[in-house]
Parts: C-alpha cells; sequence; structure tokens
C-alpha cells in the first residue's frame, strides 16, 4: 500500500475521491464535509455509497467522526462477486452505478450487482442512458464479452423509487489504449421513452414531438416506448426520454430528460419534454467529440489505467466536473494530459471547439485477478 495519503477538504466531488482511491490504494481523508451547514456531515445518499464500496472491497477501513464532516478512507482489495444494495432514494441509481463501472473491471471476480432504487431522476444519469453510451465506450478499452450488460428490470421514478437494475462486468488484466480522434458524422438516432403508472399516451406524445425536431435533420430515427406495468413500475409516477445520436465511427452522443418528480416544483408536459430533450441532442452534438459530456471522466479514467503506451481522445469543452476530475487523477496517479484545443473551420461545419486529450497509461495491471 502507498504509505502517503491525501487530504481533501468539503463534500464536493466525493465517488471521485473515494473510486480513484480504491484504484490506486492510497488513503484519503476528506474534512469538513460541509461542517458550517445546518445539517453538517454526509447525506444519506454518500453513507450509502460508502456501503456499497464497502460491499465490493474487501478489508477496507472507514473510519468517520460523531458528527459525520470527517471521513478517513482506507482501501482494501476490490472484490466483486454478488452484491446487493439499497440505493438511498435522494440520488438515482446512475449516481452509484457511474463509480461502479469505473471500479467493475479490476475485481478479483467478475462483479453482478443488483441496485435497487431510484432508476430515473432529473439530476443524476439515467441507467438508460449509461446503457446506450458507458457500455459501447468501455468496450472499445477491451472491456466486453457476452457477461458485460446491464438490466432495467424495474423502473422507479422520483421520489418514491421501487426501481431495480443488474449490472454484470468480466473482470480484465489490463485495459488497451486507444486512440478516439475521429467521430464521423451521425448516422442515426435511437431512443428509449419510458411511462410509469401514467396514461402509455405519454409515451407516443414524447415520441412525436422528439421526431418533430429531429426529422429535419436526418430520416433514421427510431424512438422506442417502453411503458411498465404493475410491480415493475415502481412507486412514483413519471416519464421520460433518452436519446442517443450514433456516428459512423461507433461514438455515441447522447441527451435525456425526465419528468419532474412528483410533488415537487411545477408539472411538465410530454410534448415539451420530447421537444427540450432533442434540442439537448442537438446541443451535444454541436459540442461534438467521440465521447458525451457524460461519459468525460470515464473515458479519462480508462485512458490512465491503459497499458505504457499513448492514448488520445477527442472530446468536446470539458465540463467542470472534468476538469476536477483531471486535477484528482494528477492527485492520485501523477498523470498529466497534454490538451490540444482543435477550433474547426468555418467550411467543415463541425460544431465548437474541440479538445484532443493525449496521455500515457500508468500501466495499471489487475493484481485481484484470479489466474486461472
Amino acid at each position: 500500500m502507498a504509505s502517503h495519503g491525501l487530504t481533501y477538504d468539503g463534500c464536493n466531488f466525493f465517488r471521485q475521491r473515494l473510486v480513484l482511491s480504491t484504484l490506486s490504494g492510497k488513503h484519503v481523508k476528506i474534512k469538513n464535509i460541509r461542517s458550517r451547514d445546518d445539517e453538517p456531515g454526509l447525506r444519506d445518499f454518500e453513507a450509502s455509497f460508502i456501503r456499497l464500496l464497502d460491499k465490493v472491497t474487501n478489508g477496507s477501513r472507514i473510519e468517520i467522526n460523531q458528527t459525520g464532516t470527517v471521513l478517513f478512507y482506507q482501501p482494501g482489495l476490490l472484490y466483486g462477486g454478488s452484491v446487493e444494495h439499497d440505493c438511498s432514494p435522494q440520488r438515482s441509481v446512475g449516481y452509484y452505478l457511474e463509480a461502479l463501472l469505473m471500479l467493475a473491471p479490476f475485481m478479483k471476480t467478475p462483479l453482478k450487482a443488483t441496485l435497487r432504487g431510484v432508476t430515473n431522476d432529473p439530476t443524476d444519469p439515467t441507467v438508460d442512458l449509461l446503457k446506450s453510451t458507458a457500455l459501447p465506450l468501455m468496450k472499445k478499452f477491451g472491456i466486453d464479452g457476452e457477461a458485460f450488460d446491464l438490466k432495467v428490470v424495474k423502473r422507479g421514478m422520483a421520489p418514491g423509487g421501487g426501481g431495480e437494475v443488474v449490472l454484470t462486468c468480466p473482470v480484465r488484466k489490463t485495459i488497451r489504449p486507444v486512440q478516439l480522434t475521429e467521430p464521423g458524422k451521425i448516422k442515426r438516432i435511437r431512443g428509449v421513452a419510458f411511462s410509469v403508472r401514467v396514461s402509455p399516451q405519454m409515451g407516443n406524445r414524447i415520441v412525436e414531438s422528439a421526431r418533430s425536431v429531429l426529422n429535419q435533420f436526418l430520416p433514421d430515427i427510431y424512438i422506442y416506448t417502453d411503458h411498465m406495468k404493475g410491480a415493475n413500475s415502481g412507486k412514483s409516477p413519471g416519464f421520460g426520454l433518452t436519446l442517443v445520436a450514433e456516428t459512423l465511427n461507433g461514438c455515441f452522443l447522447s441527451a435525456e430528460m425526465s419528468s419532474t418528480p412528483q410533488g415537487q416544483g411545477d408539472p411538465v408536459l410530454p410534448e415539451d419534454l420530447g421537444r427540450d430533450c432533442a434540442k439537448l441532442l442537438l446541443e451535444e452534438v454541436y459540442r461534438g467529440g467521440c465521447v458525451d459530456s457524460s461519459n468525460q471522466s470515464l473515458a479519462l479514467l480508462l485512458m490512465t489505467l491503459g497499458q505504457q503506451d499513448v492514448s488520445k481522445v477527442l472530446l468536446g469543452p470539458l465540463s467542470p466536473y472534468t476538469i476536477e476530475f483531471l486535477r484528482h487523477i494528477r492527485d492520485f496517479f501523477q498523470v498529466m494530459f497534454k490538451i490540444e484545443v482543435q477550433t474547426p473551420s468555418d467550411d467543415e461545419r463541425k460544431g465548437g471547439d474541440k479538445v484532443l486529450m493525449t496521455c500515457v497509461g500508468v500501466g495499471y495491471s489487475n493484481i485481484s485477478k484470479t489466474v486461472k
């Protein structure tokens, strides 16, 4: 284990720090977690995240002080196996899945995680989005196989929850370096319009309004409607839309929207939701790059952990979350990225400024993987 740990201040970027700490083996201490707040300390969803980390690792040491404002975390070995976890309904399952996807390939045994809680909410990436963008991205890095899947068993909308998803992921010894510099043109758009505990007609209304915007650009659009009934529909009513644009070179850009949770804020019309989500997708296409803005940090992490070879990825403008993630990668793995801004010329019509990220992987090897 690395002898020296790292100390951070505040509750922001909590998952990043714990995930990178687990992968690098450096212990981490986080102080002043909402120390000036009316309700100081860790929130329920963060405590739930720590419990999930404790379930997938073996020998982690976690110490939290009485008020919950200081956390000390000494990572153990990533064990994996079969895990069941009830997520806090304050955040969606996507909050936990994003971190699990970063850890899953480096377990000792293949992971089968069953997570229960809210599957779709307006703040976190939903399960559909991660299934259609994060999984294909990880396949490019050599994490693939029949066992790699994310299945929505039950949907659950905020605030009641009641959804269930199953993530299965194989283990890998090493991650291969990638060169994703040419996203190519958009060839098709796929999507899922879901509705639970509302009229099934809602899905069709969403699809119609989304198509009215997207049909002006390309003909190959197919949006599935997914209406779950009975026990599979969770505890709260709601609807939403996930759109994914696929490019010629197999890159995926996505956008999504969910209806406002029951009893919180103004209700939203399915027509408006479909139209706004289509515009969000066009915004994402304008930003461009080979990875959409919600998966930038996952791509950068897999580049860092790759074999000792050069990886290149073309991204759209970096989100603030990604910028902080780069700082954390520098702290935990001492890897610095070379960042080049590429401005497309006017006649190319390729959207906004792009960023070419280049790094040499640390040659991370999965030490806990069992030798067959």
